[in-house]
């Protein structure tokens, strides 16, 4: 295990925990309902464990998986592919996950710019593309020769012209530039407070409010291309209700089933490390207990680099 600063927050499983936790893994090899799945993690790979989820039972759909990149997840090697080869791979997810999505499902496919190029054209051919989210990752590296790329995509689909979008859940809170007032004194679309003037503000499809998980972060694991679980908590609020199932089929660290959890979602996810499987359940089980997000407060989410009172 490596050795860590003492101030050092990354969440990681001793020797013991990795064996203790995996015994609450799921395998599955037969037909099951979405009972035997709810609040579940299944440590196989969705290309073989597909065929057995139950059909028309998804209300919303997270996908992160792998980029055209050649990456290392942990052992598990993903060579970069030919345009076609990739498009061919990407297709086959789909079409095993499209038959386990309700007709009033979202889905929600994060990508890099080159990625997206590629699989752009399948998901307007399966689904009804209604956005593209683009997200600042302030760790994007520097270029001597390009333009720093420092931010992914999110691509918003749904399986039909049915589905929800609750605004209302995902405004954020800015502070007030020019704070204009009526007439008569009161302030116009905006709040006076304590620590100074807010207006809550429609969410566009560019974010710049994230913060990508660092060592300092208690959400933060070794898991190479971890998401934040403020992106994830404004997917599933913006999409989902209390109780519907959020599924993901490249779970990586868990992140979709913990923030789902925090938000009183139902959840399965699929991870074919057994070790990002068992990071997952070890956050689930500190969900438990701490079901705070960083960045959302008290159902508000804040621009980054600032807290209201009672996050402080």
């Amino acid at each position: 295990m490596k050795k860590r600063a003492i101030c050092n927050r990354t969440l990681t499983c001793s020797d013991q925990e990795l064996l203790e936790l995996s015994r609450y893994l799921l395998t599955l090899n037969s037909q099951v309902g979405v009972d035997d799945i709810n609040g579940r993690v299944i440590q196989q790979d969705f290309f073989d464990v597909a065929q057995y989820l139950p059909k028309e039972s998804i209300d919303l759909l997270i996908m992160d998986p792998p980029y055209n990149l050649s990456k290392n997840y942990n052992g598990h090697l993903f060579k970069e592919k030919e345009k076609g080869a990739y498009q061919d791979w990407f297709l086959s997810v789909l079409e095993l996950v499209k038959p386990l999505l309700k007709t009033t499902a979202t889905i929600y496919v994060c990508s890099d710019w080159k990625t997206s190029i590629i699989i752009a054209p399948l998901l307007e051919q399966e689904f009804y593309v209604r956005s593209r989210v683009a997200w600042e990752r302030e760790k994007g590296r520097g270029s001597k020769s390009n333009w720093k790329n420092n931010t992914e995509d999110i691509w918003f689909c749904t399986v039909t012209d049915k589905y929800i979008f609750n605004v209302d859940a995902v405004k954020q809170k800015r502070k007030v530039i020019a704070p204009y007032r009526h007439k008569d004194g009161q302030p116009k679309d905006w709040q006076e407070e304590e620590d100074g003037n807010f207006r809550l503000t429609y969410p566009s499809n560019i974010w710049t409010d994230i913060s990508i998980p660092f060592w300092s972060m208690p959400e933060n694991t070794d898991h190479p291309t971890q998401k934040p679980e403020k992106l994830i908590a404004k997917l599933i609020l913006a999409s989902s209700k209390p109780g519907d199932l959020v599924f993901d089929p490249f779970l990586g660290s868990g992140t979709t089933a913990v923030v789902a959890k925090k938000l009183d979602r139902s959840f399965a996810g699929i991870e074919l490390n057994q070790e990002y499987c068992c990071w997952a359940l070890k956050r689930l089980n500190l969900a438990e207990k701490d079901a705070s997000i960083q960045g959302y407060v008290d159902g508000i989410f804040w621009e980054r680099n600032t807290l209201s009172k009672r996050s402080k």
